[in-house]
């Protein structure tokens, strides 16, 4: 099953060139939640997912073309990253880089992105207007967690994953002699994480080491590797982050992206391709207003 988020937070079944309106099969208190939907349908999945199931077909519906997406999951309590988790990845871009000496995400561990940086498919990458800095893509399989669990041996892992999903991590470079900003900092501005289109149930996706990932900058393939190649896999990834804190349902795991790594521009358009995922495509722009701390 596809899920989607859309116009004001409301949930959708992706059926082909379709989307069926299922809001209002959830729980109505949601009403007065409505970026929490997502995450109450992930997390009650056993007792909500037999009955869109069997009615969404009956829901209202709607041209996928005509709706605004929202990211899957509006509001993810986390948005974890695995740094440096493909070999050739490492050491591309020199001395912009932040992890050093050949270390890997098994060394380092994870990092957070802000969930406020999440942005849907066919919106916009906002670059800070006036800035001098590189700004780079980054083509990701995004993992999210349909079961709660704590100190998950990598041998179960997999059954507390919900779905999966494409992400694009956008990322403001360090620059030689300047300041060295937090890689969280440089990762959460506003747009910075495209995800999308929708999130694909698990069940529809039996064997995430096994996906080729692709991205695409006006038409030139920039990124194309298979998830296979990653240096800690999903199921490793959920082990090293449940030994530090509890996943809960709807939290998000970026694993990290393969060698490619390049520059985008105001005016570029993206576009990500993972097999048995989907595929979005976003534009680039300058944002309209000067922060009063440039970058």
């Amino acid at each position: 099953m596809k899920l989607v988020s859309f116009d004001d937070f409301r949930v959708g079944v992706v059926d082909g060139d379709a989307v069926h309106d299922v809001t209002a099969l959830l729980p109505p208190f949601l009403d007065a939640l409505p970026r929490q939907r997502i995450n109450h349908l992930i997390g009650h999945w056993s007792e909500l997912g037999p009955v869109l199931s069997s009615q969404y077909r009956s829901a209202p519906r709607r041209e996928l073309a005509g709706l605004r997406l929202l990211p899957p999951n509006p509001a993810p309590g986390h948005v974890f990253a695995a740094p440096a988790n493909y070999a050739k990845h490492i050491g591309e871009i020199g001395n912009r880089s932040v992890t050093t000496g050949g270390r890997s995400a098994r060394e380092q561990g994870f990092f957070l992105m802000a969930p406020g940086s999440l942005v849907g498919s066919g919106q916009s990458i906002l670059l800070p207007k006036d800035s001098s800095r590189r700004f780079d893509h980054e083509s990701e399989l995004a993992v999210v967690i349909g079961r709660a669990g704590r100190n998950i041996p990598r041998e179960q892992a997999l059954s507390h994953v919900f779905g999966y999903a494409c992400l694009i991590d956008a990322t403001m470079r360090i620059e030689k002699g300047s300041f060295e900003e937090e890689r969280t900092m440089r990762k959460s501005f506003e747009t910075f994480n495209p995800m999308g289109p929708w999130i694909v149930t698990a069940d529809e996706v039996p064997d995430p080491q096994s996906l080729s990932n692709r991205l695409w900058v006006n038409g030139e393939l920039r990124q194309s590797a298979n998830t296979g190649e990653m240096i800690v896999g999903v199921a490793e990834l959920i082990e090293l982050i449940s030994s530090v804190l509890p996943l809960q349902p709807g939290d998000v795991i970026a694993s990290g992206t393969p060698e490619g790594v390049g520059p985008i521009e105001p005016g570029d358009e993206v576009r990500i391709e993972i097999e048995s995922v989907g595929a979005m495509t976003l534009s680039v722009r300058e944002h309209a207003q000067r922060a009063p701390r440039p970058y």
